[in-house]
């Protein structure tokens, strides 16, 4: 009996594997693709993280567009500039505009409806409306001024403390702090670390259960596109469903605290305001999915991007020394940075660019999937197939790239015959679906690296090269959290003045 209960689901699938993909094949003028191919498994034995490096490899093997079959999931990865722009721009971006539904999408993002894992259509449009003009635009971000400057003056004090004993810092929890209460407070009033917080534990809840739909989305996971696993017991769906059931829960406390405070002025409350008026529409899980989707994409994604430029600068001291000269020179030691001089810090926001042209916080775009058949590139590339980019690979593409390996801020000062173009640069997606935090994020990370340059000297805690390795996942972390020695400087002795938080 055991034996007709394994044999039975693997005939099946055999045979679905031969009547959708085998016979599709010749009809379909497909990509190139790796000849090594399983029934049922597909492509799946090749991807071994990080996954951005492996399709570069493939992509030079097999040309900029390529295809895969991960078990039951069609997908292409894209990995030059000009095919993107294909897929993103015209008809094309609207037919590339739907998202592929993974069981994280199904259970953590309340059924697809979030603005990162709906498809396109009227839901997603309303969304994209609600954030462009209720959450960030210019207006309600200035609104918020006072809570970026409170937390970048939370962290210098705390950076302050150790410095001024010599200790070794390790800065990714520090600036992850940084960017979660950023969003935090902008998003629900609370303020989740810090001096007279009690509640870090459910602080570090949230990053565990954030860092697992960044680890585990994307079809990242076999359990997303191998069905057939819930047959032999897998438990990826039971772990999606019990992560989904803790985050609503601590979602549902947080819009409960918005609504007892009548006067509050955030995020959630201007949207409560919207829900009485429209209650049908603005529901308690139309909120928690908008909160849900600001507090991942951009609380872990600045933090990141702040690492890696810190790690960068310490690589090349030469490039610390000239971004440090130009805020000394146009900011000076007698008061800290602000948003409004960003504009004129030029070389500041070149080692911005620089940091995410070389280590984008999505290597890989968020994937994307075909509403109908569609041809990129002059292949045929069939419905509901995933369309990934590797904006990694495009980063470094030597035919849009001066060296395209080096760590080079003044690639982006531009001038008459200059090839290196910011607007080359896909860290935060292309077309309709591009980030629409995007301008909170550049706020949050360049405001923050100017800070820290300008408060501390910075070095190495050893001569050894800093370790640039990348980690797995869907947001690319540091394989090793960047450590280093900081020591403060002139202007931090007059920040208590600045500092009431």
């Amino acid at each position: 009996m055991f034996n007709y209960v394994i044999i039975l689901p693997l005939a099946l699938f055999l045979l679905a594997y031969k009547f959708f993909f085998t016979s599709k094949k010749q009809r379909y003028y497909l990509p190139p693709s790796p000849s090594y191919s399983l029934p049922i498994l597909g492509h799946h034995l090749l991807i071994k993280p990080p996954v951005h490096r492996l399709f570069h490899r493939l992509s030079n093997i097999h040309g900029p567009i390529f295809y895969l079959r991960l078990g039951s999931r069609r997908a292409v990865v894209i990995s030059s500039s000009s095919l993107a722009r294909e897929c993103f721009t015209g008809q094309n971006d609207v037919i590339v505009s739907n998202r592929p539904r993974f069981l994280t999408s199904k259970y953590i993002a309340y059924n697809y409806t979030t603005i990162a894992t709906t498809s396109y259509g009227d839901h997603w449009r309303n969304l994209r409306r609600i954030c462009s003009l209720e959450i960030v635009s210019s207006k309600r971000l200035a609104n918020f001024l006072h809570i970026r400057k409170e937390e970048i003056q939370r962290m210098l004090t705390r950076l302050s403390r150790d410095a001024r004993v010599g200790k070794e810092v390790e800065l990714e929890s520090i600036l992850y702090d940084l960017t979660f209460n950023n969003i935090v407070r902008m998003v629900t009033g609370k303020i989740y670390y810090g001096d007279d917080v009690s509640d870090k534990e459910e602080a570090e809840l949230f990053k565990k259960l954030f860092t697992f739909i960044t680890t585990n989305s994307g079809a990242r996971h076999p359990g997303e596109y191998l069905p057939f696993m819930k047959i032999f017991g897998g438990s990826f769906e039971k772990e999606v469903k019990a992560a989904a059931k803790v985050i609503d829960e601590m979602l549902q406390r947080l819009l409960d605290e918005c609504k007892s405070d009548k006067d509050g002025n955030t995020m959630v409350n201007h949207l409560l305001s919207l829900q009485q008026d429209d209650p049908e529409y603005y529901t308690d899980i139309i909120i928690k999915g908008l909160m849900l989707g600001i507090m991942v994409a951009s609380s872990e994604t600045s933090a990141l991007t702040i690492e890696w430029a810190m790690a960068s600068l310490l690589n090349h001291p030469k490039v610390l020394d000239k971004v440090k000269l130009e805020i000394d020179e146009i900011i000076g030691q007698d008061r800290l940075i602000e948003e409004s001089d960003i504009a004129n810090l030029p070389y500041l926001q070149n080692v911005v660019s620089e940091t995410l042209r070389l280590h984008p916080a999505a290597p890989v775009l968020v994937p994307r999937s075909t509403a109908e058949d569609i041809k990129i590139g002059g292949y045929d590339v069939p419905r509901d197939t995933m369309v990934m980019v590797n904006a990694w690979a495009i980063h470094r593409d030597p035919d849009l790239w001066t060296e395209p390996e080096r760590f080079n801020p003044e690639r982006f000062n531009g001038g008459e015959g200059e090839k290196d173009d910011v607007r080359m640069l896909i860290a935060f997606g292309s077309g309709r679906r591009i980030c629409p935090g995007v301008g909170l994020a550049h706020k949050i990370v360049t405001l923050a690296l100017g800070s820290l340059i300008q408060c501390f000297d910075w070095k190495k805690v050893n001569e050894k090269e800093i370790d640039m390795s990348e980690g797995p996942g869907m947001a690319m972390r540091m394989m090793v959290p960047l450590r280093a020695l900081c020591k403060t400087r002139p202007i931090m002795n007059k920040l208590p003045a600045y500092t009431k938080v």
